[in-house]
Order: structure tokens, then sequence, then C-alpha cells
């Protein structure tokens, strides 16, 4: 009988480098493996050095982001990998523009989290914590409104807020502020938000810090999931 062949996964990385490291984190502990040999196969691009996302989107110059992103393609198609993924919401307005320089399938974290929300935690209006650049495209906001999702955003104020606890705090290297990040979900979930999308990777990793309330989603996780289905190997139901 001949041998199953798992599919290999590349990612685009560095965008920042603790998301990286929590994504591939996620996927080795989600993974239902007892052996090295039962995990995924990853080719990891950890380019920190890539032009900032939100910068590239509130300054609409785009080029040298493309352009980075078109160099780790190419690597990435030079180490033969089956699946892409970009642990990086921001990144995401560019999407139709990532996929058209590959033939790779550029797994969408965007889609792949409202999918989840519409299946298995339905709700009828989320909270979207993000950068000013994700906020900006509307990526999540669009997706949502695609399902039938409602969306509410942070005030003015508590969108500082968030964005100080990525930039100021955690791409800093510190665990970011528990309480203020709380105090602005609080505000949401009174609004009457069942869920909160937490829409930048860099909010993602409080979880490696913080008991953070089931209702906050985790696009990180669902995507390392979707980067394990892919590969062929087995999920863990839960951790």
């Amino acid at each position: 009988m001949e041998k199953a062949r798992f599919k290999k996964i590349g990612v685009l990385g560095g965008m920042g480098p603790q998301a990286t490291q929590y994504f591939f984190q996620k996927v080795i502990e989600l993974t239902d493996a007892k052996t090295d040999q039962e995990h995924v196969d990853m080719v990891i691009i950890n380019h920190a050095s890539t032009p900032d996302r939100t910068e590239a989107i509130l300054s609409e110059k785009h080029t040298d982001f493309i352009s980075s992103i078109k160099q780790d393609i190419q690597n990435l198609e030079a180490c033969a990998v089956d699946y892409i993924v970009i642990p990086c919401n921001t990144s995401h307005f560019f999407y139709p523009e990532i996929q058209s320089k590959t033939h790779i399938p550029v797994v969408n974290m965007i889609e792949e989290t409202v999918a989840h929300i519409k299946t298995k935690t339905p709700v009828l209006k989320v909270g979207i914590l993000a950068t000013d650049g994700t906020i900006k495209t509307g990526v999540y906001q669009n997706t949502c409104a695609q399902q039938g999702i409602q969306t509410l955003i942070p005030d003015a104020n508590d969108q500082k807020v968030i964005m100080s606890i990525i930039y100021n705090e955690i791409k800093t290297g510190k665990k970011g502020d528990f309480d203020n990040f709380m105090s602005v979900v609080s505000k949401l979930t009174s609004a009457g938000c069942g869920a909160i999308i937490l829409g930048c990777t860099e909010l993602s990793y409080l979880k490696a810090h913080y008991s953070l309330p089931d209702y906050c989603i985790d696009p990180l996780e669902i995507l390392a999931r979707k980067a394990i289905e892919l590969s062929g190997r087995k999920c863990r139901p839960s951790l």
C-alpha cells in the first residue's frame, strides 16, 4: 500500500515575530501527535523586516509591502509547500493580490474566522478589536455582513487603547495590559456583542499570559486548526 503523503504548510510570518511563534506553538499544541513524525511539516519565513501593514494601508503606499511578500512567496514555492497561511490579520487586506502571486492556495484567515463564528458560536453581533489598518479596510466588517452578522468597533478613545496594547506593549515584548483590554471588551459586550474577534495576532498573544473569556474568538487558533486539517494530520478537540 502506498504511504500517505501529508501536505506541507508554508507560513508567511514575521508580522510580527511574537505572533508567528505563537501560531507555530498553537499548531504544535493542537496537533494530535505522539511522535515527532506525526506533527505538521512546515516552512516558516519569519520576515520581521516586512514593511508595516497598517502603515502601508493608511498611507496607501503598497508597493514595498507587496514586493516583500512576493519574494517570500517565491521562497515558499521553492520549498514546494502545498498551502500558505499568513498569521497576520491586517495583511489580509491584500489577500486578493497575494493569492494572485502564486498558484499555491493561500488560506484566508478572515473568512475562516467568520465561518467559525457562523457555524460554531452563532451570534447576532460581534465586536472587532484590531489595528487601525484592519478597522479601516473593513475586512472583518464586510465578511461578517456577508454572513448576516452585525459588527461593532471601539470608539476613538478605546481604539487608541487597543493600538497602544498592540504597538507599545506586545510588539515591544510586554504582556499587554489585561485590565485596559477587558475595559474595552466590556463596553462592546455591554452594547450587545456576543463574541469578540481578536482581529490582530498580537491580541491573540494575550492568551499566552491571561485567561480570556470564551467569547473572545482567536483567529490564530482557527488558522492553526485549519493548517493541521489541510496538512492531513489530526487535530486535538481542545487544549
